[in-house]
C-alpha cells in the first residue's frame, strides 16, 4: 500500500528502475524475467541456502551407494514450493508498467492518486471489514508498506496479523496456514 520505504531492496531498485525499456523491449513481460529478479534480492538465500537446506535431508549410504531420505514429506513440499514458485505467468506490459510507476516509483495508491480507467482510487471509500495479513519477514513486501492500510480506510472493524514468516510461507508454509485456520475458527 505505501511504497514509500527503503526497508525492502525491491522497493529501492523499483524507484530508479526504467519501467519503460523493460516494457517496450518485451511488451508482454516473461514470468521468467521477473523470477530472475526476484531471485537476485537475496541470491544467497535463495538460490544456494535453500538447496543446501535440502540436501541436509538426504542421507548417503557409502557401503551400497544409495541415498536415503530423512524427512520425505519435507523433501516432497519442497519440490512443491518451487514449482509453484517458478510458475510464473507473463505480465501485461501496461499493467506492469503502471503498477511500477504508479505504486513503486510514486506511490499514488496510498496518497488515493492512483487511477483505474480514468477514475481515482479512494482508499477511504473501503467501509468493510479489514483483516490486513503481513509476514514479519516478507523481503519483497515489508510490513512498513503494509501497517498504513489499516489508516487509509474508513473499515471500523480493523484487524492485523503478523505471522513469523516469509513471503511464501504467508501463504503456503504449515504454521501460517495452521494459525490463521486456527485464528479465523477459534476467534
Amino acid at each position: 500500500m505505501d511504497f514509500d520505504t527503503d526497508k525492502g531492496i525491491l522497493n529501492i531498485w523499483a524507484k530508479t528502475l526504467d519501467v519503460d525499456k523493460i516494457v517496450d523491449y518485451y511488451g508482454i513481460v516473461p514470468g521468467d524475467f521477473l523470477n530472475s529478479a526476484f531471485l537476485l534480492l537475496d541470491p544467497f538465500r535463495l538460490m544456494i541456502d535453500k538447496y543446501v537446506g535440502m540436501f541436509d535431508r538426504i542421507e548417503y549410504n557409502p557401503d551400497d551407494t544409495t541415498c536415503q531420505l530423512r524427512n520425505e514429506d519435507y523433501i516432497k513440499n519442497f519440490l512443491r514450493m518451487e514449482k509453484w514458485i517458478f510458475d510464473s505467468p507473463d505480465q501485461a506490459g501496461e499493467t506492469f508498467r503502471q503498477f511500477m510507476k504508479d505504486c513503486y516509483q510514486n506511490n499514488l495508491l496510498i496518497k488515493n492518486e492512483m487511477k483505474l480507467n480514468g477514475k481515482k482510487i479512494n482508499l477511504k471509500n473501503i467501509t468493510m471489514p479489514l483483516l490486513n495479513v503481513m509476514a514479519e519477514f516478507d523481503h519483497l513486501v515489508p510490513t512498513d508498506t503494509s501497517k498504513s492500510l489499516n489508516e487509509a480506510v474508513s473499515s471500523s472493524d480493523k484487524e492485523t496479523l503478523v505471522f513469523p514468516t516469509g513471503h511464501i510461507g504467508i501463504f503456503v508454509g504449515s504454521k501460517s496456514r495452521k494459525r490463521f485456520v486456527l485464528r479465523s475458527h477459534c476467534g
